[in-house]
């Protein structure tokens, strides 16, 4: 980069601050007049901006608001086009939302409190393999390479680890033997089958 390229980029990055600084409150009043929510404006005026840098040599001399509004009017439009697309896809969201999160751990607490106490009751070793099988949703051989082990010692340690388990669990308590993954039922995270 040659000194004068150096400093024609300066020159036109400081003109364009000052067209920037200038112009700021305006094109954001002009897009907040337009768009139902403030932080649609936001976006807006980012684009609006962005837009005017990328062309800012095409930028007429003087007063560069009409440039910039003509620029803001452009972004509306594809914003505006883009609503019903944008509404339909929140609308899915919201509905997995609703169908696919886990639901509130509140509802659990005193399920959880039992498998807490039982598993404080473990060995540390046995706590941590059920837990990174049953929780944080390794499989064996995955969780072998957290701790260290082999996959196969891992499996026989896991087996083991649910027994125990299911013995100190309290008499009479459901532990189904091979419940899986169960998103909502903490005791079937722990002592639930392998994958």
């Amino acid at each position: 980069m040659t000194q004068s390229s150096g400093a024609d980029g300066r020159d036109r990055e400081l003109r364009f601050r000052a067209l920037y600084d200038g112009n700021f409150a305006a094109v954001l009043g002009y897009t907040l007049r337009r768009v139902e929510q403030p932080a649609d404006a936001a976006d807006v005026v980012s684009e609006v901006f962005l837009v005017a840098w990328r062309r800012y040599d095409e930028a007429p001399p003087g007063d560069g608001r009409p440039w910039l509004f003509g620029i803001a009017r452009h972004v509306l439009s594809n914003y505006h086009r883009g609503l019903p697309r944008r509404h339909r896809l929140g609308g899915r969201l919201r509905d997995t939302l609703t169908h696919d999160v886990v639901a509130d751990p509140a509802t659990g607490v005193v399920e959880w409190d039992r498998v807490r106490q039982v598993l404080l009751r473990l060995r540390p070793d046995d706590r941590e393999l059920l837990m990174l099988v049953g929780w944080d949703g390794l499989t064996p051989t995955e969780a072998a390479e957290v701790l260290g082990i082999a996959a196969g010692t891992a499996r026989m340690r896991l087996a083991r680890a649910r027994q125990r388990f299911r013995d100190l669990a309290e008499p009479g308590c459901d532990v189904p033997e091979g419940a899986g993954h169960v998103q909502v039922v903490p005791f079937e995270h722990v002592i639930g089958e392998s994958r």
